[in-house]
């Protein structure tokens, strides 16, 4: 049974970065995807970016690009989004996800598992 728990996620003052984990157990990660997506109150879940864990490609919406980078640890089967340069319009849930087939998108439906998310809350 795979397992994802977010953690580091915080308040913090605009201009300010937070580093978010991802703790994945019940699988050892090789050719997954993993992403992280974020939900603000009211609006629809958007995608933050993904990595192939399989040679770490990469991939941001314009959104972010720039601010945000996904990198892993493969030994402790972990993915860390690093968060700069926030905006109050960064505040969400920030979600990880995991597609054991590899294939995952920027399509939430592209991922079967899930973490509950962590609080991400970015004051002006």
């Amino acid at each position: 049974q795979v397992q994802l728990v977010e953690s580091g996620g915080g308040l913090v003052q605009a201009g300010g970065s937070l580093r978010l984990s991802c703790a994945a157990s019940g699988r050892t990660l090789s050719y997954d995807t993993m992403a992280w997506f974020r939900q603000g109150p009211g609006k629809e879940r958007e995608f933050v970016g993904m990595i192939r864990w399989s040679g770490g490609r990469t991939q941001y919406p314009d959104s972010v690009k720039g601010r945000f980078t996904i990198s892993r640890d493969n030994a402790k089967n972990t993915l860390y989004l690093q968060m700069n340069s926030l905006e109050p319009e960064d505040t969400a849930v920030y979600f990880c996800a995991l597609d054991s087939r590899g294939r995952g998108g920027w399509d939430p439906r592209d991922y079967g598992f899930w973490g509950r998310g962590t609080q991400v809350t970015v004051s002006a």
